[in-house]
């Protein structure tokens, strides 16, 4: 049986090595301002984009190359080079969006398979005919189509591969098709700049042109000013409905620039609801436990298995970001042997585990601390906290960048939490 793919957003190296560690089949990415989140862009080297699809390749993982900006006509010549430099990396697709980009890279690159951005908006069988005519093996479907909508596509064209978004940042307008941020600040959003403009709150006026009054409309109690500010798309618990479609053949978590305890946890919940499906068991209640440690906008399951006109829960009216459940304390590094601080911790601080592979985790007991197992979770303790440096500390905060003694190796990327709650008594860094 041919299982879903699961593919995992990959900003950076290290946020492509945590994916695949913590379940992910495939990740995607890019490098230059051809690649539809500049940021993430620049934060990828070329030189560590193929040393990531090395790391994946020797996994039996995949990597997809975004190549999915708007191009302007002065930018062709460099495009033609970028296209050429990406492919001697060898990764295994490109995601392009538009129809020019498309044919240029089956000419230039033909042994690279396309895949076909969900900047393109297909939503039809007619549109996913022309463009799989044109090369595209997959195409990522708008986020506004409906499971009845792929069930027609994929019955219509069955050797077309769908991908589909499940979880991440959901954007105001059709598929992304907005130009606030281009009027407020200058950048432009389908170029990768957006300055995401519907995050910000909003003051509502009535201006009289025939007496040159401006009113301020003044809010009801609960609707917010936050009028633009779309939650965050979360379809964990209904992975079953989207995998008896029959019609799905990746599931894709957006996030590229979101942190690296993100891709961990998307990962980790979107990993064991996959593989729970196919067991035949269901634990809805596990997946959304373990994404709600997240920050969020709050979550919907937006349109996949809804229609539009029923979905009136869309938006976060009152807020833009809200705390997870949990804080991230640290995360230990690839050589497994100490941490680094992204919170605060205290000799005596009790942190949660969360690990790519908890059958790596030994139980000890020993003069730097104690990693231990309650009600089915581990947990670390420290005694004292030593540095790699020999130093030893009094406490540890986020801007301490030295590498912190664990009392014994835990998997290369493992996070150390607590429960949000538990930070409301602390000091905050100094």
């Amino acid at each position: 049986m041919k299982k879903v793919e699961l593919l995992s957003p990959a900003g950076t190296l290290e946020k492509l090595k945590i994916a695949f560690d913590y379940g992910a089949d495939a990740v995607y990415g890019g490098v230059s301002h051809f690649s539809l989140r500049i940021r993430s862009g620049k934060e990828f080297s070329i030189e560590e984009f193929g040393e990531g699809i090395e790391y994946a390749h020797a996994r039996g993982k995949k990597v997809y190359c975004t190549i999915n900006g708007f191009p302007f006509n002065s930018q062709l010549d460099l495009l033609k080079k970028h296209i050429l430099k990406m492919a001697a990396l060898k990764p295994d697709a490109f995601i392009v969006a538009t129809p020019g980009v498309l044919k240029l890279a089956s000419e230039l690159a033909p042994e690279i398979p396309l895949h076909l951005s969900t900047q393109a908006n297909v939503m039809n069988v007619l549109d996913a005919q022309i463009y799989h005519d044109m090369g595209a093996v997959r195409i990522i479907t708008a986020r506004e189509i409906s499971l009845r909508d792929l069930q027609e596509i994929k019955k219509e064209i069955p050797d077309l591969e769908l991908e589909v978004f499940v979880h991440g940042s959901m954007c105001f307008a059709y598929s992304g098709r907005c130009l606030i941020s281009t009027l407020q600040s200058g950048r432009v959003p389908n170029r990768g700049s957006c300055a995401n403009d519907c995050r910000f709150p909003y003051e509502m006026y009535a201006a009289n042109p025939e007496t040159g009054t401006l009113f301020r409309l003044e809010e009801d109690p609960g609707v917010g000013t936050y009028i633009m500010n779309s939650k965050d798309l979360n379809l964990a618990s209904h992975m079953k409905e989207i995998l008896d479609s029959g019609c799905v053949d990746s599931v894709k978590i957006e996030g590229r620039t979101k942190t690296a305890y993100y891709a961990a946890t998307t990962a980790r919940a979107y990993r064991w609801a996959i593989d729970d499906y196919y067991e035949g068991e269901d634990n809805p209640e596990k997946y959304q436990r373990e994404i709600h440690t997240m920050q969020n906008r709050g979550f919907t399951d937006a349109y996949l298995v809804n229609r539009p006109f029923e979905k009136h829960d869309t938006q976060s009216l009152d807020f833009t970001m809200q705390m997870g459940t949990d804080q991230v304390s640290g995360i230990v590094t690839d050589k497994g042997t100490h941490f680094l601080c992204k919170y605060k911790t205290l000799p005596g601080d009790e942190m949660e585990i969360m690990a790519p592979n908890e059958d790596a985790i030994v139980e000890v007991d020993n003069d730097i601390g104690a990693i231990f197992r309650r009600d089915g979770i581990f947990y670390i303790r420290f005694n004292k906290l030593m540095a790699e440096n020999g130093k030893e500390w009094e406490s540890v905060h986020s801007g301490n960048v030295n590498p912190i003694e664990l009392p014994a190796m835990l998997p290369a990327y493992t996070f150390l939490r607590i429960s949000a709650g538990d930070t409301i008594n602390q000091a905050p860094p100094k």
